[in-house]
């Protein structure tokens, strides 16, 4: 089967294009700032070059990852909008145009707002207080009326902060894989929010799977467009003593951030993801301890990574 991903250099793709090329698909990854010469480069706020990768690529499925997360989202909100909204509605028609067959949208636990059921639901009203989760509300309704006006196989996942062996790329849940990566690269890190924040994680390897298996479901067994996925949702003092545990001697304190906290008291403290285990058999496959065990290696493994490349581009400059 052949795909295009945009969005494809950032957390989600770069793990997502590995896994869709070890199930033997023709993968086509794109981003603004594609990592080598083998990926294409697309702007998703340029119609023309949207149109011009659909066309001709014409690719059986698309994945759309391309955003700008919460916390830069709100420090530029103008580029928030051209991606998130624009973007989007670029592709869709894009994929209209060229029959593209399934259109699989990552969304967000940002598209809530205060005072949502705990565990939340799909379906309540949502008031998101960033323009990240009002333009992911936004995806997650055109693509739901693409649907329903064209046929397009729209599907999507409303992801928790997500966990991955990267560094951190400004989302408002980074406070939790800081402490991860600071915790083994500097021996410390003074988390943005108060111990007792509670919000839905996942780890990577599972978002991952959950976006292969949504694709995957049989479309008569879907009774929505849009799904909670959900996996575990501890405080941020457990995760400091997760790491802890893993990491010994590291010092993890709390200075929160009014900004970045009060986005994080307006996101659900857990999510209800029974529609999804019921209408495609979602299962998570890591709690926190889990997560932690199989995530400090490798943080260890891409830091020290970095370093040796660091070394070698400096070893060359001197030459």
């Amino acid at each position: 089967m052949k795909i295009v991903l945009t969005g494809a250099a950032g957390q989600i793709g770069l793990e997502l294009v590995a896994a869709l090329r070890a199930a033997g698909h023709r993968v086509v990854p794109t981003d603004l700032n594609p990592p080598d010469d083998s990926w294409c480069a697309v702007d998703v706020t340029d119609a023309g070059a949207v149109h011009a990768l659909i066309d001709r690529e014409r690719p059986e499925v698309v994945y759309h990852l391309a955003a700008i997360l919460s916390a830069k989202g709100e420090a530029n909100p103008q580029l928030t909008y051209r991606v998130n909204q624009d973007g989007t509605y670029h592709l869709l028609e894009a994929c209209r145009l060229s029959g593209v067959r399934q259109l699989i949208f990552t969304s967000s636990i940002a598209v809530y707002g205060p005072g949502v059921a705990d565990p939340t639901p799909d379906d309540v009203a949502l008031a998101p207080t960033t323009l990240y989760g009002v333009t992911k509300v936004s995806g997650e309704l055109l693509g739901a009326w693409y649907a329903r006006k064209y046929g397009l196989d729209f599907r999507g996942v409303r992801f928790p902060g997500l966990i991955s062996a990267s560094l951190p790329g400004g989302g408002t849940s980074d406070y939790a894989l800081f402490m991860y990566v600071d915790g083994v690269r500097r021996g410390g890190y003074e988390a943005f929010c108060r111990g007792d924040t509670r919000i839905p994680l996942m780890y990577l390897d599972d978002g991952v799977r959950a976006l292969i298996e949504l694709s995957a479901a049989p479309r008569e067994r879907l009774q929505r467009h849009i799904y909670n996925v959900a996996a575990f949702s501890p405080r941020a003092d457990e995760i400091a003593a997760s790491v802890t545990r893993a990491v010994p001697g590291v010092q993890i304190d709390f200075a929160p951030d009014p900004a970045r906290q009060a986005i994080l008291d307006s996101w659900p403290c857990a999510l209800d993801d029974g529609a999804a285990r019921r209408d495609w058999d979602w299962q998570p496959r890591f709690d926190l301890e889990a997560m932690t065990a199989d995530l400090v290696p490798r943080i260890r493994r891409l830091l020290a990574e970095r370093a040796d490349a660091l070394d070698a581009a400096a070893h060359t400059g001197a030459h």
